[in-house]
């Protein structure tokens, strides 16, 4: 037997080992990040507490993220990719049904709808060092959905009498605001508000109804 063959097999194990370890523990620091995150904001939350809740040091966290910018990209990155996820493909559902089923997952991830709400109210201030992302977020969100709005527009399936722009930034609007009042009061349902919004404000008026999230 070549031993050489042999320590490279045994180094390269030891190396994917040492990967999934590490993998893990990061995931680990965005799971508590995230937790921290939706309970006090941005600004309130340290890399020593989160470093303290997954039994690093601060420097041992700083292994994993930088500061606490990047590891709240990563925390904001994992939650676009789950609301992307529950959206579905954009070839298979329109505007209205994406928007209806973040709606509905959104009422099953309290951390992650908490996690918005905050910060993105604390991005308000000019000097939030997220001020930028944010503005670029909503108005990124409102050019898709307004050009998508065109061309449901084109397609018969909304009033043609609505202003795709404006509309295009109630809909992101509308969404935060049932999700506050849920956040608020889980007596809330906001599945309901977001169809009975849809209802009244897109559908024309000789659509059948349809639940926009009864797929959710």
């Amino acid at each position: 037997m070549d031993t050489g063959d042999t320590e490279q097999r045994g180094t390269a194990a030891e190396q994917r080992k040492g990967y999934a370890k590490g993998q893990a523990r990061r995931q680990a620091i965005v799971d508590e990040a995230l937790e921290l995150f939706s309970r006090t904001g941005y600004r309130n939350s340290s890399m020593r507490e989160i470093a303290r809740r997954v039994g690093l040091t601060q420097s041992g966290l700083m292994h994993h993220f930088a500061d606490k910018e990047e590891l709240f990209a990563e925390v904001l990155h994992q939650r676009d990719e789950t609301v992307r996820g529950a959206a579905g493909e954009p070839a298979e559902h329109t505007l209205i049904d994406q928007a209806g089923k973040v709606v509905a997952h959104n009422q099953s991830s309290r951390g992650l709808a908490s996690l918005y709400a905050i910060v993105s109210a604390e991005a308000s201030d000019p000097e939030h060092p997220l001020h930028d992302e944010f503005v670029d977020r909503y108005r990124s969100a409102a050019d898709r959905a307004g050009d998508l709005l065109r061309r449901a527009q084109e397609a018969g399936e909304v009033r043609t009498d609505l202003d795709p722009d404006l509309a295009g930034r109630l809909i992101s609007a509308v969404m935060d605001g049932i999700q506050l009042q849920w956040l608020l009061d889980e007596s809330v349902d906001m599945v309901p508000l977001f169809e009975e919004f849809v209802r009244g404000y897109f559908l024309p008026s000789d659509a059948p109804e349809e639940s926009p999230a009864a797929e959710a």
